[in-house]
């Protein structure tokens, strides 16, 4: 056993809370180190100095199970491998799966290192979710150069070797990424199954920025609904339409909270062993939900409250609250720059989303597809393992 530190055992343990996730399934998100073998430009970790700051685990395999056993007992559990760079500690991913077989389990990693993993475990993967941020010129801008060509040629490597999914990861940072690159992505490109993208979270919406993305969104809504024999596999895109079209879909998991998940059933454990509930968040103390070695936990502080202004908003029925750190950080701290600056225009843009997959009549295409294409769409796994909204 790890002996405990004064640093992270503190003398008397908080109360858990005796039901802190909501529903039968949780998200338990392990930080397998904070170390990353890259430097990405736009890196959240990068906040409070988080990023690289726990490179060792301070609790041990028997403690985790401890905590499993007191708080998730009865959950369907899956398990999501982050970081740094999670591949960097590869001995925990493979202590974990071996000691909890019946879990699911996901892989979130920058894919260069990807091919040295062990054929078993990418057969337990269910979804690898691989960070590329567009086309070669730049993802390599964020990430380094040849990186792009490196990752792909990983992805084609161990592609047929994953036992789930491969989902490109796109943080949508650069407002000239072009509607090419991200086609490519998601059609020519074999080894990736979906393709998801996130509206970064920092202040790239300025002068025409939001107008160029509407443009690229345009033509992306456009190719999806010019099918009903396939799906465009665009998750944020299938997840909106899914929910316009079935509006209990974008409840039935998160009590109707949020579809990040952070206020339900999503947990993310550092190296610390600290508990946060959003992975973005984990420099600030007040977020704190739990400790695996004090084996507590309580609800997640991050919930919804009347100072955001989503219910009142015409995506809140299909996009439910979107980014909790967004909102947290511009309407509960009040950081008006933050609000202006990132969380309007990416609201801006969720709803622009929203009305042009409108003009589609998306009930009337819904009714032409065939019923492989519907359970695509309707029933996909891959939703668990995303934000689902961008």
């Amino acid at each position: 056993m790890i002996p405990h530190t004064l640093e992270f055992a503190p003398q008397c343990a908080p109360i858990s809370d005796p039901e802190p996730i909501l529903g039968g399934r949780i998200e338990l998100q392990l930080l397998t180190t904070l170390k990353c073998n890259l430097k990405c430009t736009y890196c959240s970790l990068g906040v409070g100095d988080v990023l690289g700051s726990q490179t060792e685990l301070k609790y041990d395999i028997d403690q985790l199970a401890r905590f499993i056993d007191t708080h998730l007992a009865g959950k369907e559990i899956y398990v999501t491998f982050y970081g740094g760079e999670p591949t960097l500690n590869r001995r925990m991913m493979e202590d974990v799966m071996r000691r909890f077989p019946e879990f699911r389990y996901q892989l979130q990693t920058n894919g260069t290192l990807l091919d040295d993993l062990p054929d078993w475990v990418l057969a337990k993967l269910s979804n690898i979710l691989v960070s590329i941020d567009g086309g070669e010129a730049i993802t390599d801008g964020y990430r380094g150069r040849g990186i792009w060509r490196q990752v792909i040629a990983n992805l084609s490597k161990v592609h047929d070797k994953v036992g789930g999914t491969i989902t490109a990861r796109v943080t949508w940072g650069n407002p000239d990424t072009s509607f090419e690159e991200l086609d490519e992505l998601a059609t020519a490109i074999e080894a990736i199954d979906y393709v998801y993208w996130q509206f970064v979270a920092d202040e790239m919406y300025f002068g025409d920025s939001v107008a160029k993305r509407k443009a690229v969104l345009v033509k992306l809504i456009d190719k999806f609904f010019s099918r009903t024999d396939a799906l465009y596999p665009f998750i944020p895109l299938m997840g909106i339409v899914r929910n316009k079209l079935l509006p209990n879909r974008g409840i039935e998991l998160y009590g109707g909270l949020t579809q990040c998940r952070v206020s339900s059933h999503l947990i993310n454990v550092m190296p610390s062993g600290e508990i946060y509930p959003c992975p973005d968040m984990m420099y600030a103390h007040e977020m704190k939900m739990g400790e695996i070695q004090g084996n507590w936990l309580k609800k997640s502080p991050l919930q919804p409250t009347p100072a955001m202004p989503c219910e009142s908003c015409e995506a809140f029925s299909w996009c439910r609250r979107n980014c909790m750190k967004n909102l947290y950080l511009g309407y509960v701290k009040n950081d008006e720059r933050y609000r202006k600056n990132v969380v309007e225009p990416i609201c801006e843009l969720v709803k622009f989303i929203g009305r042009e997959v409108d003009k589609h009549d998306p009930h009337a295409w819904f009714g032409k597809l065939t019923v492989p294409v519907r359970k695509c769409l309707v029933d996909n796994e891959v939703y668990e393992y995303v934000e689902i909204m961008p």
